[in-house]
């Protein structure tokens, strides 16, 4: 039940003008970025899937967001005559679920959400104490539950908080707001006073936090204020709240006191955030917090279990904590680690390291218990980037009905899947002194070990000549029958085409790879010829 009603939804109003300002606020500069970007960020950091934005004021503003996946523009073209419940009203097509309402001057602490989404209350408003800025929401409450909103003190037996501006709204609260709202003759009522009527019907709860750093965008002197005032306070408290969780984390998972940390200290790291721990008895971990959106793409419980496997053969350094929930890891760091780069792949002292630790894993029988299905992971790519409305590259239908014809050669090889690291970078392979870990197991599983010295040398970007050293260390000197050749020329087609696809989706979210995708995609058309065009490989290109 309690995952029923989880929030995965949020709508932004953004429709208002300010007098003072020629752009909507929630696009104006601040810290390198704005409110809106800030707000988009934080929400999809806290899982939420689907975000409305509801534009008014210079709505062309907005358009960058139109093929962001997750991001859906509604307008409310009578803004100027309207209040902010008419804005709302118009999210209402979109709206499937309980959802987070954000007004988008807000500028506030990021723990603001966590506290709503938290909260067992389906409905409630965000609350802080008084601010005294003149422009005060004034709320009551009674028995634990709205009972009043009015910006006339005088009407108020008494005051319990300050509306904040944003608000979790269960989907039958919104309904019924909605549902009156049809019956409105007041187009300046805004949303709050609609929720205060439906609270007669419906509890509606609160969050209050007190103290809390806040400020709303109306004017130029507040717009001053949050860039001067605000913004240093905010970010003191919510770096000193980060450090306070990961001590927290740390004295949990190590079973260890405050005291007994010496330090903690950021550690490398790009979709990941890593962290070096040093404790008073000169012990050093190594914590890793996943980064924001890896959940829907990794399975944590098969990692752990790989991790587990990985670290008992000693491939990869001691696991001491592992959450298969949150995917936090502590792990024993590892001694005058040097991290490989592509340039010192090519060194042949290494390409025996590297081997050796590649033919270990691939012999060892260790018990991984899934699968890495690349046939699999091209089909969701592709409905993924449909469902974005992304644009495949010209020829896509083509190369992928190819890439099937390929599958149906390299299934017929009757391959034996052995466990694999199947993310074989330079930067997951670490340098001690002579020994060599692989670490982040994150995509590890079954699979051809020829996907690994595809990866492997397609990411260290061998040259034909790299290649042939790099595998005749891993086979020991003897020689590599045409079979093995054809399926890692299989595989670099099958990565390159998953890694395009993989871009197009990213592209279609607002992110912006260069030429990384097309140059994958062209590289599959032209490694494909090589399979299908004379039915004998002959060479293949990196």
């Amino acid at each position: 039940m309690e995952n029923q009603f989880k929030v995965r939804e949020a709508v932004i109003l953004a429709a208002g003008k300010s007098v003072d300002f020629e752009e909507p606020v929630s696009l104006l500069e601040l810290d390198n970025s704005n409110l809106l970007t800030r707000h988009l960020n934080l929400l999809k950091q806290k899982g939420i899937e689907k975000i409305v934005i509801v534009t008014g004021y210079k709505k062309e503003a907005f358009d960058f967001l139109k093929d962001v996946e997750g991001v859906y523009l509604a307008e409310n073209n009578k803004y100027k005559w309207t209040g902010s419940m008419a804005s709302l009203a118009c999210a209402a097509e979109y709206i499937t679920g309980d959802f987070l309402l954000v007004e988008h001057d807000i500028y506030t602490e990021e723990e603001t959400f966590d506290q709503l989404l938290e909260n067992s209350q389906r409905s409630c408003i965000l609350l802080t104490n008084e601010s005294g800025s003149g422009a005060e929401a004034f709320v009551e409450l009674k028995n634990g539950y709205l009972y009043k909103i009015s910006k006339d003190i005088a009407q108020f037996n008494k005051v319990d908080g300050e509306m904040v501006g944003i608000s979790k709204l269960s989907f039958e609260v919104f309904s019924k707001m909605t549902e009156e709202y049809k019956e409105n003759k007041n187009p300046y009522l805004n949303y709050e006073y609609l929720l205060l009527d439906v609270a007669r019907e419906y509890n509606v709860g609160f969050v209050k936090m007190n103290d809390l750093i806040w400020t709303d965008i109306d004017t130029t002197e507040d717009y001053i204020n949050a860039r001067n005032v605000v913004l240093p306070k905010l970010k003191r408290r919510e770096a000193q709240f980060k450090k306070e969780q990961i001590h927290e984390l740390v004295t949990k998972a190590l079973n260890v006191s405050e005291a007994e940390i010496e330090s903690i200290v950021p550690f490398g790291g790009m979709t990941n955030k890593n962290f070096k721990i040093t404790l008073t008895n000169q012990k050093d971990y190594v914590l890793r917090i996943p980064g924001v959106g890896t959940e829907a793409m990794i399975n944590r419980f098969a990692e752990k279990i790989n991790s587990n496997l990985v670290s008992e053969i000693g491939l990869d350094s001691p696991l001491i904590y592992f959450n298969a929930e949150t995917g936090v890891k502590i792990s024993e760091i590892i001694p005058n680690a040097e991290t490989l780069n592509g340039k010192m792949c090519k060194r042949e002292d290494i390409m025996e390291l590297t081997t050796d630790r590649l033919r270990t894993l691939h012999q060892s029988n260790i018990p991984m218990e899934n699968t890495w299905d690349v046939f699999k992971e091209m089909d969701k790519y592709e409905q993924l980037v449909i469902e974005a409305e992304g644009q495949f590259y010209e020829g896509y239908e083509e190369v992928r009905n190819q890439v099937k014809e390929i599958e149906k050669i390299y299934k017929a090889m009757n391959i034996q899947f052995v466990p694999c690291h199947v993310d074989p970078v330079a930067e997951n392979m670490v340098k001690s002194g002579e020994r060599l870990y692989l670490i982040d197991w994150e995509y590890s599983g079954l699979s051809d070990p020829m996907w690994d010295i595809a990866a492997h040398s397609m990411e260290s970007v061998f040259s034909p000549e790299d290649e042939e050293l790099f595998l005749s260390h891993y086979f020991k000197g003897e020689e590599v029958k045409e079979e093995i050749k054809t399926r890692i020329l299989m595989n670099k087609i099958f990565q390159d085409f998953l890694w395009s696809t993989w871009t197009v989706i990213k592209e279609a979210a607002g992110d912006d790879f260069g030429s990384y995708g097309i140059h994958r995609f062209d590289r599959a058309k032209e490694n494909i010829k090589k399979v299908l065009g004379e039915g004998k490989v002959l060479e293949y290109k990196n």
